[in-house]
């Protein structure tokens, strides 16, 4: 049955294809963009003492793909270093689309910078603790990251004239 709001026809159907004019948000697909893990010092590095220090770089990106489409890439960099060189070194650029529908430009920002990376996070942490396992190491695993204070501190700081650039890229 059809009802009828502010002279505007809606039925399921209108409604299901966003002819309410609601915003709209969706994962579309998920997925591994490029993936490298090195080893450069096996097998000398199965009998290094100690434990490595490990380095975590993380860095935000968002792109249109289609007036309602945006890839959002989660690039995680790790090394793990010894006193006798690299222990392994692991790169991976984690995608997510995201379909983003009746969603104005500021609500989208957070969206895509913030939110997006969270729920994109615990896949690509789980693909980085694999990778790592299977160079023979313990299986590494990041420790949660909070992207919306980051997402809060990197706009502060381009309010304050500190930041350069739209998109918040973050160290871990």
């Amino acid at each position: 049955m059809a009802e009828e709001e502010n002279g505007n026809v809606t039925t399921p159907e209108a409604m299901a294809n966003g002819a309410d004019n609601q915003p709209q948000i969706g994962v579309i697909q998920q997925y591994v963009k490029d993936l490298s893990v090195e080893n450069p010092n096996a097998p000398d590095v199965y009998q290094w003492e100690g434990q490595p220090q490990i380095d975590v770089q993380f860095n935000i990106g968002s792109y249109k793909v289609s007036d309602e489409v945006n890839e959002v890439e989660l690039k995680i960099e790790v090394t793990a270093k010894a006193d006798q060189g690299v222990a392994f070194g692991v790169e991976l650029l984690y995608c997510g689309l995201f379909g983003l529908r009746n969603v104005s430009d500021e609500q989208a920002h957070p969206f895509l910078f913030a939110e997006a990376p969270r729920l994109l996070f615990p896949f690509a942490r789980a693909i980085i603790s694999d990778a790592v396992r299977d160079a023979g190491f313990q299986p590494l695993m990041l420790e949660p990251i909070d992207f919306t204070a980051l997402y809060m501190q990197q706009r502060e700081a381009q309010a304050a004239g500190q930041g350069e650039g739209e998109q918040p890229v973050g160290n871990a």
